[in-house]
């Protein structure tokens, strides 16, 4: 633990497995349930066919691609006006083009020239020509060679894509069947299940959709089956590299981006009318959330107030003083817009580490906490010591803070079962993707991607203390903050407009801003990703810690 102060007022994986060793075949409820849940996947992917019909179509896919080998005309007969039923009702597509295979071979029609009339006839079939009847086939033109040319390949490619599809949902179907058998300890039949699954691989797009999604969800299975749970280095990497990724994630997308605004507004809201403020950060990461408020902070009518940031964060493991570094930097900016400042900088891996004298809040000072995607690396359990969340939480509220801003991502990879677990990550994760593919920042995304991976890697290859990305959804941080001694605030309309702006600005299409009872979630589409929500301590004759 390192403690500092910097500026001047003058301007490895453990744990234990909570696996069943059983080989046991799971009831029918379980087996029922988790057909539910593929169904869910595959509907939500844009699939119309049940888990329970996979076998059918596979058998039919076999069936047409030992047709298409076999057929003695070549593809370009999908090239006719037939329509073809849409590919995402896989049954009934399949069967269409079955049909189109074994049906007999016909003639197209011929243009003849009659050399007597010098007229143009039209031949349904390809006739013998009498020796002394000469025919004149009429030239076909170089546009509807070439738009027959792109029929062709238009529909050798609808082919290849379904076969594509069809690898892709099947490689869904098989990640469940091997979720469930590392659920009940059957690593041998898991085992089988990644290589088949690695296989698959081979026959989709890697670079994006379910294949990529489907990658990271083998690699991770990987690890927890052959390093066991919690080996190797799951968060992988020096503090250094976790903050450049930290930074792509920032720049890619705009999730951080979101957070950030939105805890500033809340934040700023909060101080109005008050002349000494200190914001206590507990990641600071780059201090990239402190700029723009800084600024607002030396737009506020009657004068900047005097601004103490208390950073926390990791040590670094090359000697460098990051967080000094990042307090300089902060101190320059606040200096060139004649705001008061100060920064302290706190040295800890852990953020249950901190304890609130190194702090060093004053009592006349306004307070707001800021977290930021943190508390719930706080809610693994540990039977020799008390709960790090209920610890954290009991030392904020002694804090008396005016705000405290909690922004976490709005999933539930904290469920006891593995499979339930394992279900809602491959749901969450392959919507955060699908959104990342919008984001037209190229080299930001390829690190931002490496971000998300390693999330996947926790929330799937690790257990006990060594599983870190505990994330809950907002209903149960409301139920656990209220318990704890603290009520919500409204985020107000200034917050939606700002958020709303944000999206405007920096995002594409797709992304959207939701108000969910005072909180704002950020979502894609349909679904919410994270959620922003801003709580302040209650008095003590209120409160309601848990038992």
């Amino acid at each position: 633990m390192v403690l500092y102060d910097s500026a001047t007022l003058g301007g490895s994986c453990s744990g234990s497995s909570s696996s069943s060793s059983s080989s046991k075949p799971p009831p029918l409820q379980q087996r029922q349930q988790t057909q539910q849940d593929i169904d869910g996947l595959l509907a939500g992917a844009g699939y119309r066919v049940r888990s329970s019909e996979l076998q059918k179509v596979a058998q039919r896919l076999e069936r047409l691609e030992t047709a298409m080998v076999n057929s003695p005309a070549d593809l370009s007969q999908l090239a006719s006006d037939t329509i073809h039923y849409n590919p995402s009702d896989l049954a009934s597509w399949v069967d269409s083009l079955l049909s189109e295979f074994i049906q007999p071979p016909t003639c197209p029609s011929e243009f003849i020239m009659d050399p007597e009339t010098n007229q143009t006839v039209v031949s349904d079939g390809w006739t013998t020509a009498e020796p002394h009847m000469p025919q004149v086939h009429q030239n076909i033109s170089y546009e509807q060679q070439s738009l027959n040319n792109q029929l062709t390949v238009d529909n050798q490619l609808t082919v290849v894509t379904a076969m594509e599809e069809d690898s892709g949902i099947r490689l869904v179907h098989m990640l469940m069947t091997c979720a469930e058998c590392v659920q009940r300890g059957d690593f041998s039949l898991a085992t089988s299940c990644l290589e088949d699954m690695q296989g698959l691989l081979t026959r989709v797009n890697t670079v994006c959709g379910i294949g990529k999604v489907a990658g990271h969800f083998i690699d991770a299975l990987s690890r927890r089956i052959f390093q066991g749970i919690g080996g190797g280095s799951i968060n992988g990497g020096s503090a250094y590299e976790n903050e450049i990724l930290y930074h792509h994630f920032y720049e890619a997308c705009p999730y951080l981006k979101f957070a950030h605004f939105t805890a500033n507004q809340a934040i700023l809201e909060a101080f109005d009318g008050h002349d000494c403020v200190h914001v206590v950060d507990f990641n600071l990461m780059h201090g990239l959330q402190w700029p723009a408020l800084i600024q607002a902070l030396a737009l506020r009518p009657g004068g900047p107030p005097l601004l103490r940031l208390t950073g926390i964060g990791p040590p670094s493991p090359d000697g460098r003083d990051s967080l000094r570094e990042i307090g300089l930097r902060l101190a320059e900016l606040a200096r060139s817009v004649n705001v008061r400042f100060a920064f302290r900088g706190v040295a800890a891996s852990r953020l249950e580490d901190v304890k609130p004298w190194m702090l060093q809040v004053n009592p006349k000072e306004s307070v707001a906490v800021n977290s930021i995607m943190q508390l719930h690396r706080l809610l693994g359990s540990d039977l020799n010591r008390n709960s790090p969340i209920e610890t954290v939480l009991s030392w904020i509220r002694s804090l008396n803070p005016k705000i405290m801003t909690v922004v976490e991502q709005e999933a539930n990879h904290n469920q006891p079962g593995f499979l339930d677990r394992f279900t809602e990550a491959l749901h969450y994760y392959s919507t955060m993707f699908d959104s990342l593919e919008a984001c037209t920042v190229q080299p930001n995304k390829a690190l931002a991607e490496i971000y998300i991976q390693r999330e996947i890697a926790n929330v799937v290859s690790c257990e006990g203390s060594a599983r870190v990305e505990r994330h809950e959804p907002l209903s149960k941080w409301r139920t656990r903050l209220s318990g704890a001694g603290f009520r919500p605030l409204h985020l107000g309309s200034n917050a939606y407009k700002q958020a709303s702006m944000l999206l405007t600005l920096f995002s594409a299409e797709g992304y959207s801003v939701e108000e969910n009872d005072g909180c704002l979630t950020l979502g894609w589409h349909s679904r919410p990703l994270i959620a922003a929500s801003a709580w302040q301590a209650v008095s003590d004759g209120t409160a309601d810690f848990p038992a």
